[in-house]
């Protein structure tokens, strides 16, 4: 194939799975509306199960649902019926995929859900199917054609479930009123959960390497303390210690332009008075959003009592993942 051929083949597939996705707008029907009340009525845990490539969306599906608020693990149908069936609890809500809605290892669990009472939704292309009529509530996942161009592996089909399983999850996490606190929880260890977890006092320099100066110090202490601590400002303190402004490398700048004397003037002539300051429990997330809103480098970090604590800049941001 030639270099348009390939790009023609793939500019194929994605029109016709973007034409099977936008047909799910019709399919937001009752069913889906009835569907999303069950899951969320649900006291146990949903159990998705799919075999073969149903399979693997189906335990994205469960991994979508447990992420956003919607506690639910896979279950693979083959295993279930040497054992694995004992997941199932009464107060579960059994989530089953099979695109033909006929698939033996799927259907073979339907005994025992009924027989437990435990309430069912299917996802396949044939409301009539066995499958379709097992469940409580059918949701349609068929497409007019598979991108393959043989018409054979699933693409389309996959592509609609997954995506009709995103819908289900974002509407109840909406539902539910999970927030991105509650979604931090969920992932402690990924970039997600640092941007949402850290908070300032996790990245700020502290102690010995907080950049502080007194206001009776001449701008020449200033910019050795600068330089010492490497954040490109200092935090300027009155007699108790508190934060009475900041000196930065832009004020330096301006100063010279001015042709201030640096080794006389004292640096609380040339500070920057009531700068933004932040306290230590603010999430590191809102504190960056405060930094590119009012286009800042860094900021110092100050206790109840207004006393400096800490302080960091833009790279400390980046270097934590939060940027």
């Amino acid at each position: 194939m030639t270099t348009n051929e390939f790009v023609s083949s793939a500019q194929r597939v994605l029109d016709i799975e973007i034409e099977a996705i936008k047909g799910l707008y019709a399919k937001l029907d009752h069913n889906f509306v009835e569907a999303c009340e069950l899951i969320k009525s649900c006291q146990g845990k949903v159990v998705v199960t799919g075999m073969g490539k149903s399979g693997h969306i189906a335990n994205k599906i469960a991994a979508t649902l447990a992420s956003t608020g919607t506690p639910a693990f896979f279950m693979h149908p083959g295993e279930a019926g040497h054992g694995d069936l004992g997941m199932l609890e009464q107060q579960d809500l059994l989530l089953a995929i099979s695109n033909s809605g006929e698939t033996s290892e799927v259907l073979s669990l339907f005994p025992v859900v009924k027989r437990l009472g435990i309430k069912s939704i299917a996802m396949s292309r044939n409301p009539k199917s066995g499958l379709g009529q097992y469940a409580d509530i059918h949701l349609d996942i068929s497409v007019p054609q598979e991108a393959c161009s043989l018409g054979l592996a699933p693409t389309s089909s996959t592509t609609v479930t997954l995506v009709l399983g995103d819908a289900i999850a974002v509407a109840l996490l909406d539902a539910n009123g999970f927030t991105a606190d509650d979604f931090a929880l969920s992932h402690p260890s990924g970039s997600l959960g640092r941007k949402l977890l850290l908070k300032v006092s996790d990245i700020m320099h502290k102690e010995e390497r907080t950049p502080i100066v007194s206001h009776s110090h001449t701008i020449r202490d200033g910019l050795v303390t600068i330089t010492e601590k490497g954040l490109g400002m200092a935090a300027v303190v009155n007699d108790q210690g508190q934060m009475m402004g900041i000196f930065t490398d832009g004020d330096l700048r301006r100063v010279i332009d001015a042709k201030v004397d640096i080794l006389t003037t004292p640096i609380s002539e040339v500070m920057t008075p009531n700068c933004i300051t932040v306290a230590p429990d603010m999430l590191a997330a809102e504190a960056l959003n405060l930094m590119e809103n009012r286009n800042i480098n860094g900021l110092v970090v100050v206790d109840k009592g207004n006393i400096p604590v800490g302080a960091f800049n833009m790279l400390d941001l980046v270097k934590s993942g939060v940027v």
